[in-house]
């Protein structure tokens, strides 16, 4: 009934049946009703409720299980008693299933009371043998902060040999792990590997959770290793347990794999997680670690925090990653402060790729942030070093000149002093071209 999309799908069929003149039965009815209370869409189960009855259709146990399972949604218990009411009065049996309803409509809306009293009425006409009932209860009190007595409902059920299937089990581990008591939580998690051996996702990622709680690295690896051995596949959940647990522990590398290989399998982890693991593996100088994790989160098809493109920027300087750390800078210059951008482009003028070097002066340009004679001198200090890159030195003189830098009096001197290397007239051409051109663009600035 819940599957993805499948209150649109199930509308546009009813538009199809309607557009070829074609008439519901009450099979379709039922089917239509019980999706609309899957996906919480209460008023449209109650809608076609009433036009099913209003065509001549009887409701039968299903129709109205399914109108009473959409009541649950948001605890709605006395639409929920009217409508058992009414199905008493029709003549029709209130089974297991319209009472195990019921009391979930009186979980959810908070009646724990009243819910106790079905449950009895529930185990009185022998409709309590398994544990779905009680679960409906323990889950609605520990997700209300009454922890002990969900404990009590349990210690309950435990006590009269109620068939289970260990979902009584993973609702009270959650409930220990979220109010902090780990050492119940990871004796439970203990109590349930003796007695069942029966797993799915739900259940190892609630024992997991309560052994990364308490720290339990051994037991932390053999539900891991079981996990692998039934051939059960994480999902995002088991590696969000995983990555807290590991972050926690100080073992930010494992953390890093872990989200690695959540990136891989397609779940997005939480940016404020990664954004932890970013700072702290900048920390102990894993840096392209930390470039990789920022890269996750840049191409996970979200808006990222602004703060993080400043922040894995300085981690990038640290650790003399100056390639990417230009890819940064210009993808998000926008983003990152003037003192920030002006300490990558002094590091990156002093011992960055030499080829990259223009291609830097002129992002930083385009960002709105000046560049200081200071950085034009120590790039053409890495030139003149290099007779070979004498193509870049003219590129660059000729760019600062359409873009109206001057040269000051001992980068030229240098510049000079170096000419035979590259060139003696192409050199004293080029400067003087240099300070025609930017006389120019004072003179035109002038006028305007």
């Amino acid at each position: 009934m819940k599957v993805n999309d499948g209150y649109t799908k199930a509308l546009e069929l009813i538009q199809e049946l309607e557009y070829n003149s074609l008439k519901m039965d009450s099979v379709m009815y039922g089917t239509l009703i019980a999706v609309c209370a899957s996906n919480n869409h209460c008023e449209d189960a109650e809608r076609f409720f009433r036009q099913m009855v209003n065509e001549g259709h009887t409701p039968n146990e299903f129709h109205y299980s399914s109108l009473l399972n959409s009541y649950s949604a948001d605890g709605n218990y006395k639409k929920a008693e009217a409508l058992v009411q009414d199905m008493k009065s029709a003549g029709l049996v209130v089974n297991k299933v319209i009472l195990t309803t019921l009391l979930k409509v009186y979980v959810r809306g908070g009646l724990f009371d009243k819910s106790r009293e079905l449950l009895a009425e529930l185990e009185l006409s022998g409709h309590a043998k398994d544990e779905m009932s009680y679960c409906l209860l323990m889950d609605g009190l520990a997700k209300a902060g009454r922890t002990d007595e969900a404990k009590s409902v349990f210690d309950e059920m435990m006590g009269k040999s109620v068939k289970s299937d260990g979902y009584a089990h993973c609702i009270m581990i959650s409930a220990f792990c979220r109010c902090g008591l780990l050492q119940e939580a990871k004796l439970l998690a203990k109590d349930f590997e003796a007695k069942f051996n029966r797993y799915d996702l739900v259940i190892l990622n609630t024992m997991l959770c309560a052994y990364c709680r308490a720290g339990e690295m051994e037991s932390v690896m053999q539900t891991l290793k079981r996990m692998d051995e039934l051939a059960i596949n994480p999902d995002s959940n088991t590696f969000h347990i995983l990555v807290k647990y590991f972050f926690k522990e100080k073992l930010y590398l494992l953390a890093y794999r872990t989200i690695e290989d959540m990136h891989k399998k397609g779940h997005r982890p939480e940016e404020g997680l990664c954004s932890s693991l970013i700072f702290q593996l900048g920390n102990m100088n894993a840096y392209s670690e930390a470039f990789s994790v920022y890269n996750m989160l840049r191409y996970s098809k979200r808006n990222m925090c602004k703060a993080l493109h400043e922040k894995i920027l300085h981690i990038l300087i640290s650790g003399r990653l100056y390639k990417e750390a230009y890819v940064v800078v210009k993808d998000n210059a926008g983003s990152i402060s003037k003192q920030a951008v002006r300490k990558f482009a002094t590091a990156f003028m002093k011992s960055g790729n030499v080829n990259l070097i223009n291609d830097v002066l002129k992002v930083i340009h385009a960002s709105g942030n000046k560049i200081d004679q200071k950085l034009f001198n120590m790039a053409v200090s890495r030139f003149i070093v290099l007779p070979e890159k004498k193509g870049l030195l003219l590129q660059l003189l000729q760019w600062m000149s359409g873009h109206g830098y001057a040269i000051d009096l001992s980068t030229r001197d240098l510049i000079l002093k170096n000419s035979r290397f590259f060139g003696d007239e192409l050199i004293k051409e080029t400067l003087s071209k240099h300070r025609l051109s930017l006389k120019g663009v004072r003179s035109h600035k002038r006028k305007e």
